[in-house]
């Protein structure tokens, strides 16, 4: 066999299938059915139905979209509309719920004047008011507590057996206003402590000291509210959940009526700078400070001229702190009153006010 030969033998080997499978598609071709080219005709025709279909669909659920989104924005503008009407509603509720206190408010603080001075914060409000008596002369000063940092009972350097005056007091700790606080008793030595019963950040610092010779224990409660009177058990006074307080005497008036002084009180001495702590009924504090001009007991208030002066402000409960030469109020650094001793005494415990 020639090369020529192994050659073409090579290229029919190669090309056998491809020509195997022409001649049968020919053949093939020959028992096609009609049917099968009038369907692959029709096709077009299908696919042009379903796009119609399609198309048909698509701008049904374009509407039904642009439908809903008109449905939403509605209920949502009525949302709104409602909330607005609902938040107008509940600030008049708020507005007509607070004019019966604004209102009594503005009635006591009539009663005592023009503020002389005042500070206000988110932690208090303070409204400092002279008084002018036929009698005696001195400043109320009006205390709105609106938290747990608007006022604190420190002792003098903050150590027990020291002594410090208010106004050092005040300016220590930064505080916007100061009123001495309960009595105190020296020791040998001259440490000044406070006397009896004592409470600050909850705590009895000394212990508890039972009611004696009509000594009172005057504070405030973990809801800032006062609180005092005479107390035989530390059981007693933990009933009323004490956040700080001292000791002095006596009770002036107790829901709202006067109690009867003890007669070492209205004797001894009969006039004296005072220093009074007191509430209304909306629990805001009074605290009153009256001048006395030397401790010979012939200048400044008697108990009975202050227990009649908180009934005509409308005081619920009053109690009187350490006086004479002990008196003090300062507010914004400056001492108010004009205290007794003809310099200011320094002081076991005072109570400070925080803007």
């Amino acid at each position: 066999m020639t090369t020529i030969q192994g050659i073409n033998r090579v290229f029919l080997l190669a090309c056998a299938p491809f020509i195997g499978m022409l001649i049968w598609l020919l053949i093939a071709s020959v028992h096609i059915p009609l049917g099968t080219w009038t369907a692959a005709a029709s096709t077009p025709v299908s696919f042009h139905q379903e796009a119609l279909t399609l198309d048909t669909l698509l701008t049904k659920a374009t509407n039904d979209a642009a439908q809903t989104k008109t449905i939403i924005q509605q209920y949502y503008a009525l949302y709104e509309k409602s909330t607005a009407e609902v938040a107008a509603a509940l600030q008049t509720a708020a507005a007509q719920a607070a004019k019966p206190g604004i209102i009594y408010d503005a009635r006591i603080t009539a009663k005592l004047g023009s503020p002389v001075r005042q500070a206000s914060s988110g932690n208090i409000d303070l409204k400092l008011f002279a008084l002018n008596e036929s009698n005696y002369k001195g400043y109320a000063l009006k205390v709105n507590l609106k938290s747990d940092k608007a006022i604190k009972l420190v002792l003098g350097k903050d150590k027990m057996g020291s002594s410090e005056t208010t106004l050092e007091a005040v300016n220590r700790y930064g505080a916007i206003a100061g009123v001495n606080a309960g009595g105190f008793a020296d020791d040998s030595k001259g440490r000044r402590y406070p006397l009896d019963t004592t409470v600050i950040n909850g705590k009895y610092l000394n212990g508890f000291f039972p009611t004696t010779n009509d000594t009172t224990f005057i504070g405030l409660n973990k809801d800032r509210k006062l609180i005092g009177g005479k107390f035989s058990s530390q059981a007693d006074l933990d009933k009323l959940d004490p956040l700080m307080g001292s000791t002095f005497v006596p009770v002036l008036l107790k829901n709202g009526a006067k109690t009867t002084i003890p007669y070492q009180w209205q004797s001894s001495p009969a006039r004296a700078a005072r220093t009074v702590m007191a509430n209304y009924k909306n629990d805001q504090l009074l605290f009153i400070v009256t001048d006395g001009y030397d401790e010979s007991g012939n200048s400044g208030a008697t108990l009975a001229e202050l227990q009649d002066k908180m009934q005509q402000l409308g005081i619920v409960d009053a109690y009187n702190l350490d006086g004479g030469g002990s008196t003090t109020l300062v507010m914004g650094g400056t001492v108010m009153n004009r205290p007794s001793d003809g310099k200011l005494r320094p002081l076991a415990t005072n109570f400070l006010f925080f803007k």
